[in-house]
């Protein structure tokens, strides 16, 4: 089974065309990048898989089920999870909060249960929580579970919006240039983590990143936009080969 199948995605704004005719397919358990220039419609595309800006046309099957039947505060419970760009974490709370905030949709006992404390919340708060610190000790960010997020640097932040995402136990999940503004060294080191989280857990990975050294390292396959329209996809070994990439993105062939 396939875990997206988008056919025709269009998005307009006025004349203006964000994403025109936009097709293809992520195969459950694979790691599917999405590249191109400046403007070329990966956040919106990013923004209509994820229901927060409405679709103009087209269609989306999400594990066999329609999409466009979710709305954005149903896709946790159904198993999508998503990072942006601009990282989207409460600085004042701990980094093992900000995780737990990504357990939401598993809470289930209620405000009596849980100001009651009775049993079952009890033993949902303990599941919740030890889901929460396992995800951090996997993107490697356990020793900092008690800090304020917001005094952690920007790449230890990263890895807790990941491990958020990772506590939501999807089975898409979407990253958004995880490894946007950080060095060299960061990049490697989120890489790696992106590599090892599609390797030993069951994820679909859809993955936007400009990082060209990141995305032909990780990536199953690649689609390419282009002013709104898909120019590519392919192995990174093909995209990297074809003419049109090459003068609309690439530049010239990599390494």
């Amino acid at each position: 089974m396939n875990a997206l199948e988008v056919r025709e995605l269009s998005l307009r704004f006025g004349a203006v065309a964000a994403l025109d005719g936009v097709s293809f397919d992520v195969a459950a358990g694979e790691l599917f990048a999405v590249i191109g220039p400046n403007g070329a419609g990966k956040t919106s595309l990013f923004n209509l898989l994820s229901r927060i800006t409405p679709l103009s046309s087209g269609t989306v099957r999400y594990f066999g089920q329609d999409l466009l039947a979710f709305r954005a505060h149903e896709l946790a419970g159904a198993g999508m999870a998503r990072t942006f760009q601009n990282l989207g974490l409460f600085l004042p709370l701990t980094a093992l909060d900000n995780v737990l905030v990504g357990r939401n949709h598993a809470m289930r006992a209620g405000l009596v249960g849980s100001g009651l404390r009775l049993p079952a919340a009890r033993r949902e708060e303990a599941a919740n929580r030890r889901a929460a610190w396992e995800a951090l000790a996997f993107v490697g960010a356990a020793a900092v579970a008690q800090r304020p997020v917001g005094s952690l640097p920007y790449g230890m932040q990263k890895r807790v919006e990941i491990a958020r995402a990772l506590a939501m136990e999807p089975r898409l999940l979407l990253l958004d240039e995880p490894v946007a503004g950080m060095s060299r060294g960061e990049r490697g080191e989120i890489a790696e983590l992106v590599g090892r989280l599609h390797a030993d857990t069951d994820t679909t990975v859809l993955l936007v990143e400009h990082d060209m050294g990141v995305v032909m390292g990780l990536a199953d396959r690649v689609l390419v936009l282009d002013f709104g329209r898909v120019i590519a996809c392919g192995t990174p070994a093909q995209v990297q080969a074809d003419g049109k990439v090459v003068a609309a993105y690439l530049g010239q062939p990599l390494p």
